[in-house]
């Protein structure tokens, strides 16, 4: 199915910008790749954007061990695109990040899916990553809304 696999970052949106996209794109459910899913800007704290995702018909699901850890966090706040993604791919080996990521594959094997973080540029974020083992798997293609 085309188009199944979407990522989406809200670093330069509103939580309502963000909501709109992904209700044009015809996303079901957002994943969230955050390691940590507290923000500062406002509305994107898990609680209260969960919540407003989910007011708009939109199923919200926090997969933790899909996150960044901090080293990685580190190393792309600095700019350190290749080391983040070295960082990220030994972390992606743990069982516990196999474990979501297998939940995230049978996710988008079964509804349209957002992968979700901050960054926005999804090229210098882990969660292109993540979306590449999706479609990997799934043989489905990847849009960056």
């Amino acid at each position: 199915m085309k188009n199944r696999l979407a990522t989406i970052g809200y670093q330069t949106d509103t939580q309502a910008g963000m909501i709109a996209r992904l209700k044009a794109a015809g996303v079901e459910t957002v994943v969230d790749v955050r390691a940590v899913a507290s923000s500062r800007k406002a509305g994107f704290s898990k609680t209260l954007l969960g919540n407003s995702l989910k007011a708009e018909g939109i199923d919200y699901v926090h997969l933790r061990p899909l996150g960044t850890p901090k080293a990685g966090r580190d190393a792309a706040r600095a700019g350190r695109t290749d080391e983040m993604r070295e960082i990220f791919h030994a972390h992606l080996a743990e069982p516990s990040a196999q474990v979501a990521l297998g939940e995230a594959i049978d996710l988008a094997g079964r509804k349209r899916i957002a992968l979700l973080c901050y960054e926005d540029d999804a090229r210098c974020c882990h969660r292109a990553i993540v979306a590449d083992e999706i479609r990997q798997r799934l043989k489905c293609e990847v849009v960056d809304l």
